[in-house]
C-alpha cells in the first residue's frame, strides 16, 4: 500500500510563526543582508515577503523590514545599507573589489551618509549600475584594484587606505566634499604616510596637488616635505591648491579621531553663515526672575509642539494634567500605562531642570560648561516617568547609548559608539569656547542631533540645548512649531548630509526674529 502522510497540517498562523522563528535565527547570527539560500525553506521566504517582514533589495537578496512601515519609508533600507553592500559585494567578487578612492576617503572620515550611487572597482565588474531601493545604486566599474598593502577592510567594506585615498581621489571631491577632504588631510601625521604611495609610481602631478592641499589647511611642514622629496628625486613638481577657497582651519596636530575632526571643521565652516543670518543678540536682562517667568508661561505650548514633533499624541489637557497634582502614576493605572502621558510628564520634569540651568547661566555661568554639567540630568528627568511606570528599564537612564542608532527616513547615519564618546566632549568644548550665542544655539542643536548620543530623546534634548544657548545671549525661549516639522527636518537633513547649514540657520533665525518681535509663532490647537 502507498504510504500516507499522517503529519498534521499547520494552520496559517503557525506557518507564519515558524517563518518568523527562522528569521529570528538568521538575525541572531547578525546577518543583515539575507541571501535566498539562507532561508530554511522557500515557503518561509515567501511568507515573510508576503507579510512584509522582509523586502527584496536585489534579485535573490533581502533585508528584514517592519510590516507597519509606510509606503516609501526608507529607514529599514538606510539602516541596512552598508551591511548589505559588504555582504553583496563579498559574495559577488570575493576579495577582488574595493570602493573607489573618493568613497573610500568619505568612509575614513566617518561620513556615513547613504550615497545615491556607490562607485565600486573590480576586475570582475561590468561597467553597469545595479539598481537598489529608494533611488540608490551600485556602479560596478571594471578596472584593476590596488594591492593588498593599500587596502583597508572596515566592517566588511574593502576600500583604499587613508593615504592612498588621498593620493588617488578625484580633483572634484575637493569641491564637492571640501570639509571631508580637509578632515582626511588633518588625520595624516607626517609626510611619510603619503610619500611611499606618491613615489612608487612617480605621481608628481598628484604630489603637487596634495602638497597644495596640505598647505591649504596649514600643514606647511608636510607640504614642504612632499615638494622637497620629489625635487630631490629629480621630478618636476608643481604645487597646486585644489580647493576653491582658503581655509582658516585650526585642528590640533595630534587630533586623530575623524569624528572629532569633522565636528571641529563643521563648527568652523558653519559659524560665519549663522552670524550673517541671525539677528544680533539682545542684552541679557538683569531681571532673571522675569525672564524665567516668560519661559514658564510658554511651557504648555512648548511641550505640545516639541512632543508633537516627535510624533507623540498629546493634547494641551494631557500636558496640563501631568504637570499638575492631578497626575499620579502610582494610583492611576491609565496614567501609568500611557506612553504619551509618560513622555509628557518627563518633558515637564526636564523642562524644570532646563530652567535651573538657564538661571545659573543668566547669573554668570559659562553656557557650555553648565550644559555639559547638567544635560545628563535633563535626560534622566525626561525618561524617569517611563522608568517608574515600567515602560523603560532603570539602565535606560544610564546615559549615552551603547548601540548603533538610526534616524527615520534620513540618509545620515549617526557615528558609532566609540566615535560618539569622543565627539560629545568636543561639542561641549566648542560651546564653552564660542563667543556668539547664535552659533551656540544653532550648532549646539545641530551637532547634538548629528552625533545622536542617546537611543531616544535626541530631538527634545537638542531643542532644550538650543534654548539654553539662546537664553545665554538674551534671546527669548523659541518654540519650533509642529506645523513646520517638514521644513525643520529637511533643513537638519541638509546640514547633516550636505554639510550646508544655511537652511537650518535661516529657519531658526526666522522664528527667533518673529519671537523677538512679539509674534506668536506657535499656538495650541483650537486657539
Amino acid at each position: 500500500m502507498p504510504k500516507t502522510n499522517t503529519s498534521p497540517k499547520l494552520k496559517p498562523n503557525q506557518k507564519l510563526a515558524d517563518a518568523l522563528q527562522s528569521l529570528k535565527e538568521i538575525q541572531d547570527k547578525q546577518i543583515i543582508a539575507i541571501y535566498t539560500d539562507t532561508f530554511k525553506t522557500v515557503k518561509h521566504r515567501q511568507l515573510l515577503l508576503k507579510y512584509g517582514f522582509i523586502k527584496e533589495v536585489s534579485k535573490g537578496w533581502y533585508i528584514a523590514s517592519d510590516p507597519l512601515e509606510n509606503e516609501g519609508e526608507t529607514t529599514s533600507w538606510y539602516s541596512a545599507y552598508w551591511d548589505f553592500v559588504a555582504a553583496f559585494l563579498n559574495h559577488k567578487y570575493g576579495k577582488e573589489w574595493c570602493l573607489a578612492a573618493d568613497q573610500s576617503l568619505l568612509k575614513h572620515v566617518q561620513n556615513t551618509s547613504i550615497p545615491e550611487q556607490l562607485l565600486v572597482k573590480s576586475p570582475k565588474g561590468n561597467n553597469n549600475p545595479t539598481p537598489l531601493p529608494h533611488a540608490t545604486s551600485l556602479f560596478n566599474l571594471k578596472t584593476d584594484i590596488p594591492g593588498d598593502a593599500l587596502i583597508s577592510v572596515i566592517k566588511g567594506i574593502r576600500m583604499y587606505d587613508l593615504p592612498s585615498s588621498l593620493v588617488y581621489c578625484s580633483p572634484r571631491i575637493y569641491v564637492t566634499h571640501s570639509l571631508d577632504v580637509r578632515a582626511a588631510l588633518s588625520m595624516i601625521r607626517d609626510a611619510s604616510e603619503v610619500l611611499p604611495v606618491l613615489l612608487e609610481n612617480g605621481h608628481s602631478t598628484l604630489a603637487g596637488r596634495l602638497a597644495g592641499a596640505f598647505r591649504n589647511i596649514g600643514r606647511e611642514m608636510i607640504a614642504d616635505q612632499i615638494i622637497e622629496t620629489f625635487k630631490q628625486a629629480d621630478y618636476d613638481i608643481r604645487e597646486a591648491n585644489p580647493f576653491e577657497s582658503n581655509s582658516e582651519i585650526n585642528i590640533p596636530i595630534r587630533e586623530r579621531s575623524p569624528s572629532t575632526i569633522r565636528i571641529r571643521l563643521l563648527w568652523q565652516e558653519m559659524r560665519k553663515k549663522i552670524i550673517q543670518l541671525f539677528p544680533p543678540a539682545p542684552e541679557i536682562s538683569p531681571d532673571v526672575k522675569s525672564y524665567l517667568q516668560k519661559v514658564d508661561d510658554l511651557y504648555l505650548t512648548d511641550a505640545y509642539h516639541s512632543l508633537s514633533i516627535e510624533r507623540y499624541k498629546v493634547s494641551p489637557e494631557l500636558i496640563a494634567r501631568v504637570s499638575s497634582g492631578e497626575w499620579n502614576s502610582k494610583s492611576n493605572k491609565e496614567d501609568r500605562k500611557q506612553r504619551d502621558a509618560m513622555a509628557a510628564r518627563g518633558y515637564y520634569q526636564a523642562f524644570n531642570q532646563v530652567k535651573e540651568s538657564i538661571e545659573k547661566i543668566l547669573l554668570g555661568a559659562n553656557p557650555g560648561f553648565q550644559a555639559e554639567r547638567d544635560h545628563s540630568r535633563w535626560f534622566r528627568e525626561l525618561f524617569d516617568p517611563s522608568v517608574a511606570a515600567g515602560i523603560l528599564q532603570p539602565k535606560d537612564l544610564a546615559g549615552y547609548r551603547n548601540h548603533q542608532v538610526y534616524i527615520g527616513n534620513s540618509k545620515h547615519v549617526p557615528i558609532n559608539i566609540d566615535a560618539m564618546r569622543d565627539a560629545m566632549p568636543v561639542l561641549f568644548e566648542l560651546l564653552t569656547q564660542e563667543s556668539e550665542a547664535s552659533v551656540r544655539a544653532v550648532l549646539g542643536h545641530f551637532i547634538f542631533v548629528y552625533i545622536h548620543p542617546y537611543m531616544d530623546g535626541n530631538g527634545r534634548m537638542g531643542r532644550f540645548l538650543m534654548n539654553v544657548m539662546l537664553a545665554s545671549g538674551g534671546y527669548p525661549w523659541t518654540i519650533i512649531p509642529v506645523e513646520s516639522r517638514t521644513r525643520y527636518m529637511k533643513a537638519l537633513e541638509q546640514a547633516s548630509v550636505e554639510q550646508d547649514i544655511t537652511a537650518f540657520a535661516a529657519f531658526i533665525a526666522e522664528i527667533v526674529r518673529e519671537t523677538m518681535n512679539g509674534n506668536e509663532v506657535a499656538k495650541l490647537p483650537g486657539k
